[in-house]
């Protein structure tokens, strides 16, 4: 099977009618996802690749009451407002391709969805994809067939870019993916490798996960701590990048928002060592994560 992305996932995109939200929309469309609406205040009653627009989510629900996943490409000071839009509407899935939204807003749209229990992925989130069935996202671009291939595999990854680049070496070595899923790289994130691994246990045809993750924050941390209290029983290779930061003075900034490291916490020994821990295998480069999984 797969989790988050399946066969009965319909999509509503909030922003088809910009430049990011357009281009998805044909990307997920020409994968075989269900796209069947857009919503842009204001833009109600255009059509974008033959998806109809909507000025507002509950407009869009009245006369597609199947849409069960929100797709989120609007500008980061519309964002919260968005997010919540959908999340009053009770879209159980929200994923957020909108990056530099402010911390406050991230963290009051998380509590939200919690509380209404509708589960976020992202902001900054590259994407979900299963592969052969459809993706929400950009995750693989305009043709991921080269890249992501169906399989048993789940890949979990802070890194847009490395969600792709972990998938495409399992690919060429002949593992299949279940589901692929970048969180995003920012302090705050809806799901957190835990959160996800609650999924995948759950799924069948899940066999093994791999964690792609950097420095900063401690999502690493937890998801070791979610293996020792044996809340996961599968495989785990993780690969965590930013061995160099040991080299560098104490508060060197780095690029992305959640490579942040209080003390020990968040650092790549903490991580390394939290993981080794747990039982997890630790691949030292990208390319040899497939024969660990072997």
């Amino acid at each position: 099977m797969a989790i988050l992305v399946t066969e009965k996932t319909k999509v509503l995109i909030q922003g088809i009618t910009g430049k990011e939200g357009s281009k998805v929309a044909l990307q997920m469309k020409n994968y075989g996802t269900k796209v069947l609406a857009g919503v842009t205040p204001g833009k109600g009653g255009q059509e974008i690749h033959g998806v109809p627009v909507y000025n507002t989510v509950a407009e869009a629900l009245e006369n597609h009451p199947g849409i069960n996943t929100s797709f989120v490409a609007v500008p980061n000071f519309a964002a919260f407002g968005a997010i919540k839009e959908s999340i009053d509407n009770k879209i159980p899935l929200i994923n957020i391709l909108t990056e530099h939204i402010p911390i406050q807003d991230t963290a009051k749209a998380i509590a939200l969805a919690r509380k209404k229990n509708v589960r976020i992925i992202g902001p900054s989130s590259i994407g979900i994809i299963s592969p052969g069935i459809g993706k929400v996202g950009s995750i693989g671009g305009d043709d991921p067939r080269g890249v992501y291939s169906k399989g048993s595999v789940g890949v979990i990854s802070k890194s847009g870019g490395m969600a792709s680049e972990v998938s495409w070496i399992l690919t060429k070595n002949n593992i299949g993916q279940s589901t692929v899923i970048g969180i995003g790289g920012d302090i705050l994130v809806g799901s957190s490798f835990a959160d996800l691994m609650e999924d995948f246990e759950k799924d069948d045809a899940t066999k093994a996960l791999v964690l792609f993750g950097e420095i900063g924050g401690t999502y690493e941390e937890e998801a070791a701590e979610f293996i020792k209290r044996g809340k996961f029983s599968k495989p785990v290779v993780a690969f965590v990048s930013g061995l160099f930061a040991e080299t560098l003075p104490q508060g060197t900034k780095l690029g992305h928002a959640g490579a942040i490291i209080y003390g020990e916490k968040g650092s790549y020994k903490s991580k390394i060592k939290s993981l080794e821990s747990a039982g997890a295998i630790i691949a030292k480069t990208p390319d040899e994560i497939p024969n660990l999984l072997k």
